[in-house]
């Protein structure tokens, strides 16, 4: 019986509320502009300043409006958390798998090149480039992404190896169907619940990372990011602005983590019959 992974997202209720918050954020950082009448980067003419009518979450330490960076720093996570998908997925899928399909000195050297890059330490390696290249949201882009894909480069590579092996692939091969047409019609599709899966993840640690290397300092300054304001609101603490400042971006941050962790868990489950309620065994 065909089970449509998208109906069976809509009745899982973990999978409306990710839904639900991620597509909140997203209005709020599409519409950013008409949300406020400032611009993230303008001098208010008030410091500290608590919430009021003008300024829904008051201002930091430069009078800047701190609902309003809210907002942009949404849109930076959120480029960040789908660049970096796009890409890992990819570069997992195309390694992976051709390491397993075409094997020999290919797969022992992608192996090789999965085991070095893993091996490398994410945060250091990011802080010796930022310190001899500018930062920018391209290049941390490009940095996550190249630091991110071995993992499911192996669990793609595990699952055609298995694919490889199954009893109706060995049958198209044995009637004469060729590479191309036993990849795109028996293997992809096997493997697009892991895919999805994957690129979830890999969204989730993007978001993660930006914010903590934003943190750290590890971002360019130009653009605005949720770790970049807890970072600048760690400082002010002892006054009440903490509440208003680092409160609300924390709160953003993590439910932006969350709604990604539930829609991927719904996900990953619409999508493989043996994770759905009526199949999983105690």
């Amino acid at each position: 019986m065909h089970i449509d992974p998208l109906a069976e997202i809509r009745q899982d209720p973990l999978a409306r509320i990710g839904l639900i918050i991620l597509a909140t954020i997203s209005l709020m950082a599409l519409f950013a502009p008409l949300l406020s009448s400032y611009s993230p980067n303008d001098y208010t003419g008030k410091i500290f300043s608590p919430p009021d009518m003008d300024h829904p979450l008051g201002t930091d330490s430069v009078g800047q409006d701190i609902w309003v960076r809210l907002l942009y720093g949404a849109r930076t996570s959120l480029v960040v958390a789908g660049a970096v998908a796009i890409i890992c997925s990819t570069l997992s899928l195309l390694i992976g798998a051709t390491a397993a399909l075409i094997g020999g000195f290919y797969e022992r050297f992608c192996m090789r090149a999965i085991d070095a890059v893993t091996s490398l330490p994410t945060i250091v390696v990011m802080i010796l480039v930022a310190a001899y290249l500018r930062p920018s949201l391209m290049l941390l882009i490009l940095l996550i992404s190249a630091l991110s894909w071995p993992t499911g480069a192996r669990i793609v590579r595990s699952q055609v190896l298995t694919l490889k092996e199954r009893a109706h692939i060995t049958a198209a091969r044995t009637f004469g169907a060729g590479k191309r047409h036993i990849i795109t019609t028996h293997i992809l599709p096997e493997l697009s619940p892991i895919v999805s899966s994957m690129m979830m993840m890999d969204a989730r640690r993007a978001v993660f990372m930006e914010a903590g290397l934003a943190f750290l300092g590890v971002s360019d300054p130009m653009v605005i990011s949720w770790g970049k304001m807890m970072h600048q609101a760690m400082a002010f603490t002892y006054l009440d602005v903490w509440q208003w400042w680092l409160v609300p971006t924390g709160f953003a941050l993590s439910a932006t983590l969350i709604g990604i962790s539930f829609l991927s868990f719904s996900l990953e489950a619409a999508m493989d019959p043996r994770l759905r309620k009526g199949n999983v065994r105690s």
